[in-house]
């Protein structure tokens, strides 16, 4: 493991607003007879998809910082209805929520390495992922999580 993909969460404005989504898409699919999932759809596909699908995440900025990943599941290749070469993230149901790292705007997603990765926020000690989001925050931005 070591390779991620780090991705503006467009439309969502919390980790709750995330796992809503998330949770709709688990349910439909389990409503069809298929896995709990959800997908995302790119415009690109990686060229690294087997380094990422060897236990990497999509980890996801919320309000300009990193605040939540879903476990990378399959990266499908597809050419959509209009010809246009799309790629389907397949994602874990679960949004587990991370330490917030704060990031700046980017298009489309990058790669993460292992090094640049916020650590999860069950691993940060015990009671911290019970606190209130914005007293985490502030302690974070205080350097004190």
């Amino acid at each position: 493991m070591g390779l991620h993909l780090i991705k503006l969460c467009v439309g969502a404005d919390s980790i709750d607003d995330l796992r809503e989504w998330v949770a709709e898409r688990s349910l439909r699919a389990i409503a069809a007879g298929l896995e709990p999932h959800s997908v995302h759809t790119t415009r690109m596909a990686p060229k690294r998809m087997e380094e990422l699908l060897d236990g990497g995440s999509l980890y996801w900025v919320i309000k300009g910082q990193v605040q939540a990943r879903q476990k990378l599941l399959d990266i499908e290749t597809f050419t959509d209805g209009e010809g246009i070469s799309r790629c389907r993230l397949m994602l874990g149901p679960e949004v587990i929520e991370t330490a917030v790292q704060p990031k700046r705007p980017f298009q489309g997603w990058r790669y993460y390495t292992e090094d640049d990765v916020p650590r999860d926020l069950t691993s940060l000690g015990a009671g911290i992922a019970e606190m209130p989001a914005d007293l985490r925050r502030e302690l974070t931005d205080l350097g004190l999580l």
